[in-house]
């Protein structure tokens, strides 16, 4: 009877090993790819309108995610900002930690939040992957950045929100469509 059960384990582990994680492994390819649109924004009374861009491919064993954000202004001016980041899975599922700098080990991680950099980090839950920035202030105070993007036919439904030790400052939405 041993004799049949080892090689039938071994088949099983072979099996087990061979098989995509389908939280971890169908989350992030789900959201591969190039989005695109538009969003008005509000600020200081003033509706503005702004391009947005998202882009993320895998990488080595997380993603990397580029977004650009273009904003017209009145007098013709136009300001982008693009932000590019690399994640690295986390010790808990569908949680990467960004890799923003490398530390003395030669180890890709996070940003220090107390030296006045962001700490950001990325989730994957069903449908909706959201990417968190939390900055301290000099004052001590933090601002939190919120990106949701929700899997929608043709593209993402992107929700932004900002806020302040606790106040909302600021709430965007855009459809952003696959290219």
């Amino acid at each position: 009877m041993k004799h049949i059960l080892s090689p039938l384990r071994a088949v099983i582990l072979t099996l087990a090993m061979l098989t995509p994680i389908p939280a971890l492994a169908g989350s992030i390819n789900q959201f591969v790819g190039s989005y695109l649109g538009q969003a008005d924004v509000v600020l200081d009374g003033e509706t503005k309108g702004r391009t947005i861009r998202v882009d993320m491919v895998p990488k080595d064993d997380g993603f990397q995610l580029t977004w650009t954000s273009t904003s017209y202004r009145d007098d013709g001016d136009i300001r982008e900002s693009t932000n590019e980041i690399d994640f690295v899975p986390s010790a808990r599922d569908n949680i990467y930690g960004s890799a923003m700098k490398t530390n003395i080990f030669g180890k890709q991680v996070p940003l220090d939040p107390l030296k006045g950099q962001p700490f950001v980090w990325a989730r994957f839950e069903e449908e909706t992957f959201s990417v968190f920035s939390l900055a301290i202030t000099e004052g001590g105070e933090y601002e939190l950045q919120e990106y949701h993007r929700t899997l929608a036919d043709g593209g993402l439904d992107l929700l932004f929100r900002s806020v302040k030790n606790g106040v909302p400052q600021r709430e965007i939405t855009a459809f952003l469509a696959r290219e």
